[in-house]
């Protein structure tokens, strides 16, 4: 007879998302995520397969996460450029905060770049951030708040790349004047 699961797998999942982001994907062992987790290898490999299969679930996880934050947004704000504005202030403000952290996709992109599924989550986390702010800046050039010449998917494309910049200058510890200046002329991409 089969045991019962005794233990809850997405707030597994939510843990070992919080150890990887901490300590990086190389740096956290099998170990650390038994520990981490509280459970048995046995119950580990039943339940995630491996260590770079939970690690690829936890990508999923940040990226469904970041892009229903970013989604609430880019809908409650009723000005695009209030809404990215609110967007890049709580990423300032996090990276502030906590330095040490950054965005797992970045940490992900740079330190698994070398694995194909890791690589591949990252591809689709980074474009679903680009489709997220290109629907939301067609939608603002439909109001008439971004001018015609504008070519949304491009400013996405921008805007994306500018996020993950961002985080990246983060983790470096920038401070704040660095990274308000540079806020400021991506805003000014808006106009």
């Amino acid at each position: 007879m089969a045991r019962t699961r005794e233990f809850d797998i997405d707030q597994a999942v939510d843990r070992a998302m919080d150890l990887f982001w901490r300590r990086g994907y190389a740096e956290t062992s099998l170990q650390d995520l038994l520990k981490e987790l509280s459970i048995g290898s046995g119950s580990f490999y039943a339940a995630f397969g491996s260590k770079e299969q939970l690690y690829l679930r936890t990508l999923d996880r940040y990226a469904s996460l970041q892009g229903g934050d970013l989604e609430t947004v880019l809908d409650e704000e009723t000005e695009i450029r209030t809404a990215v504005r609110k967007i890049l202030d709580t990423l300032i403000e996090a990276d502030l905060t906590d330095p040490t952290r950054g965005c797992l996709v970045v940490n992900a992109a740079t330190q698994c770049a070398d694995q194909p599924s890791a690589a591949g989550r990252v591809n689709t986390a980074i474009r679903q951030v680009e489709s997220l702010l290109a629907g939301a800046l067609e939608r603002a050039q439909a109001r008439g708040e971004l001018s015609p010449d504008k070519d949304p998917r491009q400013l996405a494309r921008f805007l994306t790349t500018f996020v993950q910049g961002l985080r990246v200058v983060g983790r470096a510890r920038m401070g704040r004047e660095f990274v308000e200046d540079a806020l400021s002329t991506a805003l000014r991409a808006l106009d």
